[in-house]
């Protein structure tokens, strides 16, 4: 199965820049989406042979998530069951036979004004992917914020303790792959640098690949030996994001 999970900075946008191509080049099985800042009615999409989950902010033009899938699932679920993080639209969970599928958009700590919140929230994800996973694996995808290793951005030393780079931050990443999940691209490529997933809109910061790597997919261990492919499709425009994929074998 082909996995992609995207960033969008706003779908509306995105369609408008090449959108519809880049998904059907991508070609998935289920595709993800973060940061759609809209609802699903302010826009007609026509995905034949998809169905289409939707998660949106309460906030209008803010956050949310979507799943497009031609695998279909057993159930779909939005949010972790706790309010004060689930009127963002920031997680939408499908379950399929043999796996869960969870999309996330992890909020920014915002120069660390909300930091605090930030860690909570990591608190109380993890938790809840580690509920699913004692029940069957969880691939979770997502931008989740977080550069993990000075390996994943061009500039650590400037950015030490920048929001997405604290210690904090980096921490809690760790503290979640200790719970049992496997980052996939590092996985398969524990030494490659100067890989990112995201840009910043200033300083030609695309241009010169001055870039983070803050989108992911992980997977519990126990689909390690199933792990065929990941790659980041950083040629691919429309968003100050690149997709992000993963390949798995059979589950």
């Amino acid at each position: 199965m082909k996995f992609v999970s995207w960033n969008v900075n706003g779908l509306r946008a995105c369609l408008k820049k090449n959108f519809m191509t880049s998904f059907k080049n991508l070609d998935a099985d289920i595709f993800a989406l973060q940061e759609t800042r809209m609802l699903k009615e302010q826009a007609i999409i026509e995905l034949n042979g998809y169905q289409q989950f939707w998660n949106s902010a309460e906030k209008k033009g803010y956050s949310g998530t979507a799943i497009f899938t031609r695998v279909n699932p057993i159930s779909a679920t939005c949010g972790i069951n706790i309010y004060e993080h689930d009127h963002e639209g920031r997680v939408i969970t499908l379950e399929f036979e043999d796996f869960y599928f969870v999309n996330t958009y992890t909020p920014n700590s915002r120069k660390l004004e909300r930091l605090d919140y930030r860690l909570k929230w990591e608190d109380d994800f993890r938790n809840y992917v580690k509920n699913l996973d004692a029940v069957k694996p969880v691939i979770i995808c997502g931008d989740l914020n977080v550069a993990h290793k000075e390996i994943d951005l061009k500039n650590p030393a400037s950015n030490h303790q920048s929001a997405g780079f604290t210690d904090e931050e980096r921490g809690k990443f760790s503290e979640l792959l200790s719970a049992g999940f496997i980052d996939t691209f590092r996985f398969l490529y524990p030494d490659r640098a100067n890989i990112y997933s995201w840009w910043s809109n200033f300083r030609k910061a695309r241009e010169n690949n001055s870039g983070w790597r803050i989108d992911y997919f992980l997977v519990s261990k126990i689909l390690a030996d199933k792990i065929s492919g990941a790659s980041i499709e950083d040629k691919i425009l429309g968003s100050d994001h690149c997709p992000v994929t993963l390949t798995v074998g059979e589950i």
